[in-house]
């Protein structure tokens, strides 16, 4: 399977290591870092991956989280939290059936210190969670760890082999995210939402519309309709503009 593992701005080169090693262990080979806090290939960081520092070496670094996602067409926040205005996390097993469909997934780690924040986990279509006792608190190899081993290893009982490795061809993350982009702006144009409510009311749009996984041509068919939105009401504001302006040509003078 095509799974990237992207690490959201480690702070320890020693985690990054280790994350690299359980990342061998379980057969992903794609590392991605995130603004990193440390150097990826400090000492600590090459001991701790022990065999896989060739993998840690070919770690990509990025600016962004966006751009980490780019060209994936499914990415799997992890979170031990419950955020307001965002799906649940649901259970590893639960979500291994579409991570084995996806043609590229991303499984998403964050900081050490906090997860990942809201913004995000709105980059992602599902969130999980690792099921542990009342202590939720994960060192981020462990959870790369069980993570990994849910989507890369363990077996899937409730579907056939045949329908899990189906190749399903949804849009990337950086073309949902241009979406939402236009989508955002279209509701600020027809004022749909004012600015204080439009991050609320984007993530509802963001919930629905990633669940739908889209595929490409329909993501550029929305996009087509948010076009057309906007021609029809800057053309109405020619039109009005253009009819005021005839009307006062037209006044009679006193």
């Amino acid at each position: 399977m095509n799974l990237a593992v992207v690490l959201v701005s480690p702070k320890t080169p020693g985690n990054i290591g280790a994350a690299a090693r359980a990342m061998l262990n379980m057969g992903a080979s794609d590392l991605r870092i995130v603004a990193p806090r440390c150097d990826p290939l400090d000492s600590q960081a090459v001991a701790m991956a022990v065999h896989a520092a060739d993998l840690l070496r070919s770690a990509r670094i990025y600016s962004t989280l966006r751009e980490a996602l780019a060209d994936r067409d499914l990415s799997v926040g992890t979170s031990a939290r419950l955020r307001a205005d965002l799906p649940p996390p649901r259970h590893p097993a639960q979500v291994r059936p579409l991570v084995r469909a996806a043609s590229a997934p991303a499984l998403v780690f964050g900081p050490e210190e906090t997860g990942l924040v809201n913004s995000d986990l709105e980059q992602c279509q599902v969130t999980v969670r690792v099921p542990t006792a009342e202590y939720a608190s994960l060192n981020l190899a462990q959870a790369v760890l069980l993570v990994c081993y849910e989507f890369l290893q363990a077996q899937d009982e409730t579907a056939p082999k045949s329908t899990r490795t189906a190749e399903r061809k949804t849009a990337t993350r950086e073309e949902m995210e241009a979406l939402y982009g236009h989508l955002h702006e279209t509701m600020a144009l027809i004022g749909y939402t004012d600015a204080v409510r439009a991050r609320h009311t984007l993530r509802l749009w963001r919930a629905m519309l990633d669940r739908a996984l889209m595929s490409s041509a329909e993501s550029r068919l929305f996009r087509g309709f948010l076009r057309q939105v906007r021609w029809k009401v800057e053309d109405a504001a020619r039109r009005g503009t253009l009819a005021g302006r005839d009307a006062r040509v037209g006044d009679s003078p006193e």
